[in-house]
């Protein structure tokens, strides 16, 4: 059964940091591609950050110079590290595991951590 759980959410109040950690088990961690996406309230899921195997990062243009995304292979997780963090940062994170496999993409969610920046 594969499993991705999230942790770390909360409350900030802006300019500050928080780390989310997304622990995965089920999978081969090192095939996949991993990746944060975050909802905020009313809008739809976006891209956030994603880590390729080899470690190379991605990032949206809004979240540039602010969140950065590791993984550890060997531990089967992956980290975004938040800071400067601004209200519009807020909402639900989730962690994507995914990988090619034949023509079609595997792809696997967490269940999500708040993320609230107020205050």
């Amino acid at each position: 059964q594969v499993q991705l759980v999230e942790s770390g959410g909360g409350l900030v109040q802006p300019g500050g940091s928080l780390r989310l950690s997304c622990a995965a088990s089920g999978i081969i961690f090192s095939s996949y591609i991993m990746s944060w996406h975050r909802q905020a309230p009313g809008k739809q899921r976006e891209l956030v950050a994603a880590i390729s195997s080899g470690n190379i990062t991605t990032y949206a243009d809004s979240v540039k110079g602010r969140l950065t995304m590791s993984r550890d292979n060997a531990k089967k997780t992956v980290w975004l590290q938040m800071s400067s963090l601004k209200p519009e940062d807020t909402g639900v994170y989730y962690c994507n595991a995914a990988r090619a496999v034949g023509g079609a993409t595997l792809t696997y969610w967490g269940q999500g951590t708040l993320v609230t920046v107020s205050s």
